[in-house]
This record gives C-alpha cells, sequence and structure tokens, in this order.
C-alpha cells in the first residue's frame, strides 16, 4: 500500500519548498519523456538563527525576516507569481514513527483507543497539542496492524503557516522533509532498490538525522535522532543493528550466523539527502555493519533530470519529492 495515497488526492502542487535551520529551497518540476525533471530551483542560506528547529519550542526567531527571505528565494528562482505550494519542514521540528498494534481490538472503538494512546506514548505529547498525519501500511509478518504517524507541534505550525499567509502561499501539503526524501525510494514500489533487498534514507541535517528503512517501497523503519556532530557514525551503526538484530535470522546457540546472501537481508540501495554526513561514510558504516555495498542514488536513477552543477541534489531531495507527488 502506497502511505501517501490519501494525501494525494486531489491533485497536488508541482512545486515545492523544504526548510531547515540552514537553508531554504525551492523547485519546480515538469513532465519530460519518460521521467521528471527540474524546471526551476533554489537554494538560499538562512541567517543563523533565525530558524531554530525544536518540536517544543518556537521555531521562527522572526517571521518576517524568513518571508523576506523566502522570498528573495522565489525571486531568485523565477517562481514568486506561484501561490501553491507544498512545504518540508525542518526535521527537528517534527516526529515520525511507525506504531504496530500488539493484539486486535474488540471494537473500532477499542482499536481507536489503543492507537491514540500510542500515538501519544510514541510522540510524547498529547494529541490535542498536535498536526498528526497517519497512514495505515501493510500489515507485519505477524498480520499485526501498522501505521505510519507524523506530528508537529501546533504552536509551531502556527509559526510556519504565519510566514507562509503573509506570502499569499495556499500550502496544500505540510511534511517532514525526510517524507519527500523517502518518496523517491518509495516511487514505483522502490524501483531504485536492488532487486530483493531493502532501501535506506539518511536524512542529515544540523541537529542530527532521520533514518528510514523501505521494503518494496514502504516504510519498515524509522528513527529521529538528536545529536552532536561527531555522534552520528555512532548512531547510525546503532540503528543499523537494530534494523540487523530485527532482521536477520538469530543462528543457533554453538552456530555460526549465515551470511546476509544467504537468505536475501539487506540494504540493496542507500540514499543520503540533507548535509551533515557524508555518502560514503554512511556507505562504510553499512557495509561494516552489515558485509554489503549498497548502491548509492542520485538523481538518474530516480529518472531526474537534474541541473548537478548548479545545486547538489541531495540539499534539494525532499522538496523536489513531495513537486514529484502531483504525478504520483
Amino acid at each position: 500500500m502506497n502511505p501517501f495515497q490519501r494525501l494525494i488526492s486531489p491533485r497536488l502542487p508541482q512545486a515545492a519548498v523544504g526548510l531547515s535551520g540552514e537553508a531554504a529551497s525551492a523547485v519546480q518540476l515538469e513532465r519530460r519523456g519518460g521521467g521528471l525533471a527540474v524546471r526551476s530551483a533554489g537554494l538560499l542560506p538562512l541567517p543563523e538563527g533565525l530558524v531554530r528547529p525544536g518540536f517544543d519550542d518556537s521555531n521562527v526567531a522572526d517571521a518576517a525576516s524568513l518571508a523576506g527571505a523566502l522570498a528573495e528565494l522565489l525571486s531568485s528562482a523565477g517562481l514568486m507569481k506561484r501561490k501553491r505550494w507544498s512545504v518540508g519542514l525542518p526535521e527537528a521540528s517534527t516526529r515520525t514513527s511507525i506504531l504496530t498494534m500488539e493484539t486486535a481490538p474488540a471494537s473500532r472503538g477499542e482499536g481507536e483507543e489503543m492507537l491514540r494512546w500510542k500515538t501519544e506514548r510514541a510522540l510524547g505529547a498529547p494529541l490535542d497539542e498536535l498536526r498528526v498525519s497517519r497512514e495505515r501500511l501493510k500489515a507485519d509478518a505477524q498480520g499485526r496492524a501498522r501505521y505510519l504517524v507524523t506530528a508537529v507541534r501546533l504552536s509551531v505550525l502556527a509559526e510556519y503557516e504565519q510566514v507562509f499567509a503573509s506570502l499569499g502561499w495556499h500550502a496544500g501539503l505540510i511534511l517532514p522533509r525526510h517524507m519527500g526524501e523517502a518518496w523517491w525510494l518509495m516511487r514505483d514500489g522502490g524501483a531504485a532498490r536492488g532487486a530483493g533487498a531493502d532501501s535506506l534514507l539518511v536524512s542529515s541535517h544540523a541537529e542530527g538525522f532521520t533514518a528510514v528503512v523501505l521494503r518494496a517501497g514502504v516504510p519498515l523503519y524509522v528513527r529521529g535522532v538528536v545529536c552532536e556532530v561527531e555522534d552520528r557514525a555512532d548512531e547510525l551503526y546503532r540503528f543499523l543493528l537494530f534494523y540487523r538484530d530485527r532482521t536477520w535470522p538469530q543462528a543457533a546457540e554453538g552456530e555460526a550466523a549465515p551470511p546476509p546472501a544467504a537468505y536475501g537481508a539487506g540494504i540493496g540501495s542507500l540514499l543520503v539527502a540533507g548535509t551533515g554526513l557524508d555518502e560514503e561514510q554512511a556507505r562504510a558504516i553499512v557495509e561494516e555493519t552489515l558485509s554489503a555495498s549498497p548502491r548509492s542514488v542520485g538523481a538518474a536513477d530516480l529518472r531526474l533530470a537534474f541541473p548537478s552543477s548548479q545545486i547538489d541534489f541531495r540539499q534539494l531531495a525532499a522538496p523536489a519529492g513531495l513537486a514529484a507527488l502531483a504525478w504520483a
């Protein structure tokens, strides 16, 4: 099941903006041949402290200054006339989790109550303080129901929406940046994957990173980590150990564990997006942990004509993925 199925109707804008604590980016896509192409794009560094991503605290230090920066960005990209946008919010401003229902509820009402309790526990805040997106995923191997939930505090969202309103924007879809980036691995059921293998997205940012493992184009595990730059490698290593232990069969006592090739598990493709974590470093950690060499995913693999000489695809993967939902 496509977790965006409900979100992508009616048709979404062909342009999107991505925000982080470091920069703002904008992309407009168009159809070209059998794929997509960047029609217009721009990237603008933001003054330090203007956007301070966080789930619990105020994010926008000066709404007028952020609106001015976004207007400058769109002017430079030739997109000032556009008013309909999808928006990727900073990673640290949001929380995402995959919830598994361990037992089947006796009634629909009981199921909703269980899901509400698990959502509040996973996100660490009461639901009446949050804007929550919830999508049902394919059941796990034991037949248990699974849900992808993403949330932002209403108070934080209101700060960004005030900026958008001052620009006359209609922001029809507002999601974390990693959702736009993960779309490239969800697209076509995960066509960028190696055959029979999972995909890994590492969405890096100033406050840490979000790691998403996808199987057949559907999120399997999601973990957001807030950490210092020097701790990112260790944290990614821990996440991959978690993935390995959950995914690969355990050897019987006294026996050696079979190699990954013996049962087809592992990461077949790797997309590293954002800034702050080197792709080669992430690949080396995957190779060390899982004894496999994932294939790096770039714009060409995704059938996206991208002006790589101008802007790094890693910095535009989030808004470009949200814009691509217009053709989902």
